[in-house]
């Protein structure tokens, strides 16, 4: 045990506590890869039940107008009464096909009197950057069915100017239009046969798909789980650099020490050498 008492250095402390943290973050990034995960399964799930199902009287969608529930996006509603052409506006800087252009909402009011903001669809700009010309809208009494989206609110810093709109502001539209309206969701009109074709051009269908938001989170799991790894690595790595030191360094002295008694014994012999010499003086002049 006493080869690893290194660990109880400050130094490496201190790299415990960066791995620690280390591993917080990326378990955090996991947690939020998991949930955008969820996120997007439960769009797949929206688009499961709503965008083809049988469509229902808008007043029965959304029996409060300035009320609407996530899992109704995509929901399709029936609509009937007349588009109010005069109350149309546009919606700056909206993608489709790789370019830009704006999106074309016209209020349709009810029968009941009430007003719902439908998305009549996507037209392209002109080389000037405005809206190129918009195709007006079905005159008179018509009945259509839309799907739901929720409004989109207003950015601060991107305002209207005319009757072009930097966001589906269903307030502000509501404004405009000056009858009790819908303020929570406006509508994505449903286009089939010949219309599907003809500007304004309907959105392309959702896709479903759920994002490579699982392999993610695992990688970031994998990634906490790494710095530990790699931190018992590096203090192995240590110990055994340590342990090589301190066996040289008993290898050198247990060499001195077997050195030392030989250099004794040397010292031993030279000096009975050197007493056997003078006893044989001693006697050689006695002698004589």
């Amino acid at each position: 045990m006493n080869e690893w008492r290194f660990l109880l250095h400050r130094r490496w402390a201190g790299y415990l506590l960066l791995t620690i943290v280390f591993a917080i973050v990326c378990s955090a990034l996991g947690s939020w890869q998991f949930n955008r995960r969820t996120e997007a399964l439960a769009e797949v799930a929206r688009i499961d039940a709503n965008y083809d199902a049988p469509a229902v009287p808008v007043a029965e969608a959304l029996p409060e107008p300035d009320a609407f529930d996530i899992d109704q996006r995509w929901q399709v509603v029936a609509l009937s009464g007349e588009y109010l052409p005069s109350e149309e506006v546009v919606v700056r800087n909206r993608p489709f096909g790789g370019t830009t252009g704006f999106q074309v909402i016209t209020p349709f009011r009810l029968d009941d009197g009430s007003v719902f903001m439908v998305d009549r669809g996507w037209i392209a700009q002109n080389s000037e950057g405005r809206p190129s010309e918009v195709p007006p809208p079905p005159g008179g009494q018509v009945e259509v069915e839309a799907r739901l989206k929720a409004g989109e609110g207003r950015i601060d810093g991107r305002t209207s100017t005319g009757n072009e709109f930097a966001t589906i502001d269903l307030e502000e539209l509501s404004e405009r239009v000056g009858d009790p309206s819908y303020t929570a969701a406006y509508g994505v009109l449903v286009q089939s046969g010949a219309d599907a074709g003809e500007p304004p051009l309907a959105a392309a269908r959702p896709e479903r798909d759920e994002g490579p938001h699982l392999s993610y989170a695992l990688q970031w799991y994998v990634f906490a789980m790494m710095g530990f790894i790699g931190l018992a690595w590096a203090a192995n790595q240590e110990r055994k650099a340590l342990a090589e030191t301190s066996g040289s360094t008993d290898a050198a002295t247990r060499a001195a020490r077997k050195r030392k008694p030989k250099r004794r014994d040397a010292d031993a012999d030279l000096e009975d050498g050197v007493l056997d010499g003078r006893e044989a003086s001693a006697r050689a002049e006695r002698s004589g």
